[in-house]
């Protein structure tokens, strides 16, 4: 019989630590991107106004609870002889610093939140915190998730956060301020880490493969620090999936892969061909990208994020973000954007951003963005707001012959909300109301009560008085559940729509004589038929505009250039209309929106 002897050990690999772990910063001097925040905090040490609590917000990955700790560092720190205070650059040599980089310090207690919730967890805080540090100089509560205690736990922890020992300091972390109550946020010094910059990510992220001992080219470290969002904790996750996939010799075409991202000139190129309207290259390229594994949603996630781009190298060439990008993609954006105008790339950029959403919650999202990429080709081709309105305003009886130019019968609803809105702006404003069959008839049941002081004037005024005085559940029964009768000084009389409560009509009566002064009599009458409720007549003044406004020449010519369209609303406009200069550029004129031009 033989036996094996266990291996010792020392012979036992150590456990491999992630990048997240391995490089955690461990003092204010290592933390990226809080420039800020490490500034007052080394004043404030420095001038001995330190704050008994402090709260750390910002999105995840970025550094709070590494911030909290380096915190508890630098308010223990006693310094390589022992002698030093508070400083904003901890020494990590001596027993307090080092005690806490190992998480095993006494008086540095960390808790979590999410797990520890109720009230009974903070009464373990408060009966703690009489007694002072066993050996450091403050005792040190850190929160994380401290957005997750219950609305009681914060309540049992309002009185000692508000007046705590002098022995005692509150760090928190959360990412989700607005579930703080506001009793708690007003008792702590808050600090809000900010997102990363790709820049810095980018040259932390280089600074660490270098320490690895492995090799990545700068494109490959701009989409790690892009798509880690600013988050430090994210980045690493993805740099440590990135060497390990590229066997220590990371390319950017790896990247890609891995992160299912779509090959940025490919993007521009399909964009590029959509928003020049031509549709099926712009499909054709759309397949090979998702034959090649890059997901629909980040495709179209590009193509906004180029159309963006785009805007601000024509608006401002010095100002737009080009460190992405290289010299050819640059020259290919410049002579796109040139060729675009700002009306179109704004166009563009809300059906896109639409469709993004579309294709996130679509069932199959390659025919969702088929359908982006579709609706964005055909949308090239159609008129802008500002060619629109100035055709209308030029000749709108030439408008049906241009009908033929739209690609496919594609319907603009966008323009023809513009030129229907255009229209009313142009309508006289001293225009006299429209007397409908319902208004002449509910004058013919209505006395003019207006010769008596307080009365309302008209069944109307009656509902607008209940209305007035928040009588709101009185006021639908009248203009919904009521087919007026009579109305005369003093008297109302309706017959219901349908059965109202028993004591409606002793309720009507005495309001009415509470805010007139004068007394009422109220009936009901079943035997005669009244008027129609007065939502009905309101909805029926309301059509009637609506088919007036259809017949003008002005919209039925946008109707007519528009197949499909219609008049949703008519809106009165209680400006006049402001005319375009007629020495402006057409390329100013070509920016301006519908609203511009009203």
């Amino acid at each position: 019989m033989t036996t094996t002897d266990a291996p010792s050990p020392s012979s036992v690999a150590p456990a491999y630590r992630v990048l997240a772990r391995k490089y955690r910063p461990t003092d204010f001097s290592t933390l990226i991107g809080q420039e800020a925040m490490v500034r007052t905090l080394g004043n404030a040490m420095q001038s001995g106004r330190l704050a008994h609590a402090f709260l750390l917000t910002g999105v995840r990955g970025v550094g709070k609870t590494t911030t909290a700790r380096i915190i508890a560092r630098a308010l223990n720190c006693i310094g390589p002889d022992g002698q030093g205070g508070p400083t904003v650059a901890p020494c990590g040599v001596c027993e307090h610093c080092r005690a806490i980089a190992e998480d095993r310090h006494v008086d540095v207690l960390e808790l979590d939140a999410a797990s520890r919730t109720g009230v009974g967890d903070m009464r373990e805080i408060i009966d703690g915190v009489r007694y002072r540090p066993t050996s450091a100089r403050y005792k040190v509560y850190i929160i994380d998730e401290v957005h997750m205690l219950s609305l009681a736990a914060f309540n049992a922890l309002l009185k000692t956060l508000e007046e705590p020992p002098e022995h005692v300091k509150f760090i928190f972390a959360t990412t989700e301020t607005r579930k703080i109550p506001i009793t708690v946020l007003s008792r702590c010094q808050r600090f809000d880490l900010r997102r990363v910059e790709v820049e810095t990510l980018s040259a932390h992220f280089g600074r660490i493969v270098e320490q690895e001992g492995a090799t990545i080219d700068a494109p490959s470290l701009q989409l790690i620090a892009r798509a880690a969002d600013g988050s430090v904790r994210d980045g690493l996750s993805l740099l440590d999936q990135a060497i390990a996939h590229g066997g220590g010799n990371v390319t950017e075409d790896q990247v890609r892969k891995m992160l299912c991202l779509a090959d940025r000139s490919g993007v521009m190129a399909l964009f590029a061909a959509a928003l020049r309207g031509d549709v099926v290259p712009a499909l054709d390229r759309l397949t090979e990208h998702y034959a090649a594994g890059a997901d629909p949603a980040t495709v179209i996630q590009g193509g906004l994020e180029l159309i963006h781009w785009l805007t601000r190298l024509k608006l401002d060439p010095k100002g737009a973000d080009a460190s992405f990008v290289s010299q050819d993609e640059l020259k290919q954006g410049q002579e796109l954007a040139q060729t675009l105008g700002v009306a179109r790339l704004t166009r563009g950029w809300q059906m896109v951003l639409k469709g993004l959403a579309e294709v996130r919650s679509a069932p199959n999202p390659l025919q969702a963005a088929e359908m982006v990429l579709i609706r964005l080709a055909y949308a090239a081709d159609l008129p802008t707001p500002a060619d629109l309105a100035r055709q209308i305003k030029t000749n709108p009886a030439t408008l049906t012959a241009t009908t033929g130019a739209l690609p496919g019968g594609a319907v603009g609803s966008a323009g023809a909300q513009t030129a229907i809105a255009t229209t009313a702006a142009s309508q006289p404003e001293s225009a006299p109301p429209t007397m409908t069959a319902g208004n002449t008839a509910l004058a013919l049941k209505t006395d003019n009560l207006s010769t008596l002081p307080g009365m309302p004037h008209d069944f109307a005024a009656v509902v607008a008085l209940f209305q007035e005085h928040r009588e709101s559940l009185i006021a639908v029964y009248l203009r919904s559940k009521v087919r007026l009768v009579a109305c005369r000084a003093g008297h109302l009389e309706f017959n219901p729509v349908q059965s109202l409560p028993h004591d409606f009509c002793g309720k009507v009566k005495a309001l009415l004589e509470l805010w007139t002064g004068r007394s009422w009599i109220v009936s009901v009458n079943a035997l005669d038929p009244g008027l129609p409720p007065l939502m009905e007549q309101e909805q029926t003044d309301r059509e009637q505009e609506r088919r007036n406004v259809m017949t003008h020449p002005l919209v039925a010519a946008a109707l007519q250039l528009f197949p499909g369209a219609t008049v949703a609303q008519v809106i009165p406009h209680p400006t006049t209309v402001v005319e375009a200069p007629a020495d402006m550029p057409p390329s100013d004129f070509e920016s301006l929106s519908g609203d511009d031009l009203l």
